[in-house]
């Protein structure tokens, strides 16, 4: 299978034609010092340039998702972590396809004795287990694997056009990257029994109903959007971001009891940082806040 992708340089002529001149030459500095990927694309967007966005990139196959590929966003997701610039993390494919799937001619030769043996899909939880924020921008296919990679991110925000799905009973298996687990905890029991035992999708809009995404807007806008709210993110104490989600995340495995404890204790955390100080301060003070992330 083919695959495409773009270097450096190509980045960069995309990427500046629409930016300031301070962010232009941001860009090309990121540009000629980035990781080479050949199934993504990496870069940072947004006026201080803090929201690092990573762009699936395999057109030719939706975007589905290799080992190859999603070792490479593991890659990028530690240089992202690393980045003390970088606030928040955008996961984006095509206007058509987040990602179609999990490529299944590179599984469909595997044995049980390989997989079990080998954890197969041990890593792909990487991007749930990110510090900082992770939001997913999903326009077209996200189905299979592509749903289970928009639910490890923190938000999902989808263009009209999003379609989520998990059909792998239509090919005699089930999901394996945290389907029947994440999504019975976004909808419900009904809709996701439904949903995986008939492996028919859903629209960006039922999506919305059923609280599996936050919002829905035009497929065009989505991923300028998705960067608005990564900036947004970014604007706070990334310190107490990363608190925050802890505790938010703690909910999905604990019981109400555990859970409260946790957040009061990371609550009561907060009053042994500069930031909350800070915070309180400026608030009282009628002014903005100068974080330091300390």
């Amino acid at each position: 299978m083919a695959y495409f992708c773009l270097n450096a340089s190509k980045i960069a002529v995309s990427f500046l034609a629409n930016q300031s001149h301070s962010a232009r030459f941001a860009a090309y500095r990121l540009a000629s010092t980035a990781p080479s990927y050949q199934h993504i694309v990496v870069d940072k967007q947004g006026a201080k340039t803090n929201v690092g966005v990573i762009t699936l990139n395999r057109p030719k196959a939706l975007n589905a998702l290799c080992d190859a590929l999603m070792r490479e966003v593991s890659d990028a997701l530690d240089d992202l972590e690393k980045d003390k610039d970088v606030g928040a993390v955008i996961i984006t494919g095509s206007e058509k396809a987040f990602a179609a799937g999990a490529d299944i001619k590179e599984m469909q030769n595997n044995t049980f004795a390989g997989v079990y043996g080998g954890n197969f899909l041990s890593h792909w939880n990487r991007v749930a287990q990110c510090k900082k924020p992770v939001i997913a921008a999903v326009n077209g296919y996200a189905l299979g694997g592509g749903c289970e990679l928009a639910m490890m991110c923190d938000i999902i925000l989808a263009g009209e056009n999003a379609r989520f799905g998990q059909p792998e009973i239509a090919i005699g298996t089930i999901p394996g990257a945290g389907g029947t687990q994440r999504l019975i905890r976004s909808i419900g029991k009904s809709k996701a029994m439904e949903m995986c035992l008939t492996g028919l999708p859903i629209t960006a809009q039922e999506a919305e109903k059923l609280g599996l995404v936050s919002r829905v807007c035009a497929p065009k806008e989505l991923v300028s959007e998705a960067v608005k709210m990564g900036e947004k993110i970014a604007s706070h104490s990334k310190l107490i971001v990363a608190m925050c989600k802890e505790s938010v995340n703690q909910a999905y495995e604990t019981t109400l009891q555990e859970g409260l404890l946790f957040e009061k204790r990371t609550f009561h955390t907060t009053f042994a940082t500069s930031d909350r100080k800070e915070g309180m301060t400026a608030f009282a003070e009628k002014r903005s806040p100068n974080f330091t992330d300390s």
